[in-house]
Order: C-alpha cells, then sequence, then structure tokens
C-alpha cells in the first residue's frame, strides 16, 4: 500500500522548486473571518485565497481519475476551489461518528450529560448479555473507542474482527476502532439527553450553521438488532454542508456571533486521547494517525507543517471532513452520487485514504507559488 508523501519530502521539495521555505501562515494573520449564511462565499480567485490556478486544475484532472464525486476547499471561510456536485446528498458512512462526537458538546457542558456515567447506571446490557467489568464502561470510553466491551455490533465497518478475547482488556485500557462502542454512544446519547439523534443534528447543528441541503425525514436507524440493541445511526449530509461542519470545528464551535459548541469540547475531540503508538490492531501504528473522540487525529511524525494540529472524519469509500488549521482549511470530499444503493455498488466507487491523502498532499502543494509544481505520486 502506497503511503502519503512524507511532509518533510513535501516541504523539502517545495523548498527547493521555490526557492524559499513555504511557511504556513497564521490563519489569524492572513484571511478573514468568514462564515456563510445562505450560501458560500467565494473568493474571486484561488490566488487571491492563497492557491495556484494551474495546479488546482491538475488537482481536478487528479480527482477525475479517481472515483470522487464531490469535494469543497475552504480558506477562511470562503471557498477557494471546487470539484463535483456539492450539493448532492447521501450517506456519510462513518463521518456520523464525528458528528456525534460534535452533538455531545453542549449537554456535557451543561451536565445534561456525565462521561463518568457508566453502562450499568444507565441500564445498558446487550444481547449477549454484558459482564459485571464490561458494564463498568463509562460515556467517556465509549466516545473514544476504549470500553473494553468486544460484543458483536448491529453493523461491520469496524476492527472487531481484530478484537482481543472478551474480558481481557479492562474499560479505558485499550483502543479498538468498534462499532459497538459508537452506536452504544449513540443510545447513552438519546438516553441522556432525551432527544433522537437526528432531530438533535437538526436542531443543534443543522439549523444553526444554515445547513443547504438537510432533509430530516430520509434519516432513520439501521443494522441488525438480532446482534446488538444498539442500532446504527447513519446521516445524510451534502459536501458542502459538510464542509460547514469542518468550518465549524476550524473556529473551535464557534459560528459567526455564537458559541454553537463549546470551545473547550471543540478542542477535547480532536486532541490525541489514542497516540499512535498505542493504535490497535498494531498495523495502524504504521500510519499517520491518533484518535480523538471519535475524530481521527494526524500524530507522530507527519504532524507537522501544514498537517499540524491536522483532523478528519472518515468515512468509507471516501467520505471526508478534513481541517488544517495550520492553512485555515477545510476540505470535504464524497464520493457515492446516490442516496442509497448495495454496499457491492458502494465498494465500486471507493477512494481510498491513501488515495485522499494524496489529493491533500496536491492541495498542499498548490499553496505555494506557480513555480512550485504538482507533486507526482
Amino acid at each position: 500500500m502506497t503511503k502519503p508523501l512524507s511532509v518533510l519530502t513535501l516541504l523539502l521539495a517545495l523548498t527547493a522548486a521555490c526557492g524559499t521555505a513555504q511557511t504556513p501562515p497564521s490563519p489569524r494573520a492572513s484571511t478573514q473571518t468568514t462564515y456563510p449564511t445562505e450560501a458560500w462565499e467565494r473568493w474571486e480567485t484561488p490566488e487571491a485565497g492563497g492557491f495556484d490556478s494551474a495546479q488546482l486544475e491538475a488537482v481536478d484532472v487528479h480527482l477525475d481519475s479517481l472515483s470522487s464525486f464531490s469535494m469543497m476547499v475552504v480558506r477562511g471561510g470562503r471557498v477557494v476551489h471546487e470539484f463535483g456536485d456539492n450539493a448532492g446528498l447521501f450517506y456519510v458512512a462513518s463521518v456520523r461518528k464525528s458528528v456525534l462526537a460534535m452533538l455531545y458538546g453542549p449537554y456535557v457542558d451543561d451536565g445534561t450529560i456525565d462521561l463518568d456515567r457508566t453502562l450499568a447506571e444507565m441500564d445498558m446490557d446487550d444481547v449477549q448479555n454484558l459482564t459485571d467489568a464490561e458494564q463498568h464502561a463509562t460515556i467517556e470510553h465509549l466516545i473514544t473507542a476504549r470500553s473494553g466491551v468486544y460484543h458483536p455490533a448491529s453493523n461491520p465497518g469496524d476492527n472487531l474482527d481484530n478484537a482481543p478475547p472478551r474480558g481481557s482488556q479492562p474499560p479505558g485500557a485499550y483502543f479498538l476502532y468498534s462499532n459497538w462502542d459508537f452506536n452504544a454512544a449513540g443510545t447513552a446519547f438519546e438516553l441522556e439527553t432525551g432527544l433522537d439523534i437526528f432531530d438533535a443534528l437538526e436542531q443543534d447543528l443543522a439549523e444553526p450553521l444554515g445547513f443547504q441541503d438537510w432533509n430530516r425525514e430520509i434519516h432513520e436507524k439501521g443494522g441488525d438488532l438480532t446482534r446488538s440493541r444498539y442500532p446504527s445511526y447513519h446521516m445524510y449530509i451534502s459536501g458542502r454542508d459538510m464542509a460547514r461542519l469542518g468550518l465549524l470545528m476550524l473556529r473551535e464551535g464557534r459560528w459567526d456571533d455564537a458559541q454553537v459548541l463549546p470551545g473547550d469540547w471543540a478542542r477535547r475531540i480532536v486532541s490525541t486521547i489514542t497516540p499512535l503508538e498505542e493504535m490497535n490492531p498494531a498495523d495502524l501504528r504504521d500510519e499517520i494517525f491518533g484518535y480523538g473522540a471519535m475524530w481521527w487525529v494526524w500524530d507522530g511524525p507527519e504532524a507537522v507543517g501544514p498537517y499540524e494540529g491536522a483532523y478528519s472524519a472518515r468515512g468509507a469509500y471516501g467520505q471526508y471532513i478534513t481541517v488544517l488549521p495550520a492553512l485555515d482549511l477545510v476540505v470535504s470530499h464524497k464520493t457515492l452520487p446516490q442516496p442509497f444503493g448495495s454496499m457491492e455498488e458502494y465498494e465500486q466507487i471507493s477512494v481510498s485514504w491513501e488515495e485522499f491523502h494524496g489529493v491533500l498532499d496536491r492541495l498542499v502543494a498548490a499553496f505555494c507559488d506557480a513555480e512550485c509544481g504538482v507533486r507526482e505520486r
């Protein structure tokens, strides 16, 4: 599997091509704090937003060679580049988990949700029964994928096949990307707040952020409830509304004159809770990510330069919301050109993380001047 270019290699290449090192500018120094209203504002030219037009055109050619359906690039709260149909409203896969982490924020802040509440205290058991030790897992453990509960989940798309034996890891001791944890975190949210997740999404994010393409009616929970009581909560969000979520995170929960998410919560969920060297299964330690609270966080030697402080929501088949604070940049990317379809159809139109990181590397290169050139992959 081809790994993304080393950030140090990329920066050295940019330095050699441009003549001087391109230090990522301070977002506060170089861009205005802008928020979209009914529609997104746009930079007059890519150059006005700090990008090279010719290189962005080359990025589009590269996207055409992949299965990308849409991409939006936002800098300083304004659109600098678009590819495809960013109004298309369809499945975001595991990006749903990062959105749920955002929804938790106001309710943790006001005390409605106590992250130390245990499964036992919420009377949360499951079809195969949880042990006393498993029921000591807390909400905090669920949202950080460290519950130690390796009960089957109601839906696939995780690393439960690589789980250690049940009962072998106490709550909090071991990271494993598990849909059981994430689905149970959804149920815990509903139990503690009294809200349906999709209603909370509508009132707490879609409406305050002015989603352009929101449709509450198409949202419903799923999964095989004979395997687990806790359903999945798949969401359908357009690329341009995904970019609004990314901008809210970039602005640490602030939206114009309102603090939509508590700032400390917005920072907390994209801070490294599980560092790269503690990721499981062990092959994840050869990648670039640690984990926060349902967000993937750049960690280790790659988390420098343009990727310093960066984080991403990642969904199967190529759904991504990626934030690069060092460049004041949000990138949303989608595949799947229709709201519904079979998993077999989805697998034919997938953009892997490695492929998407190649796109990010090209965007970083395009942030340099016209002489820098597109990095070949």
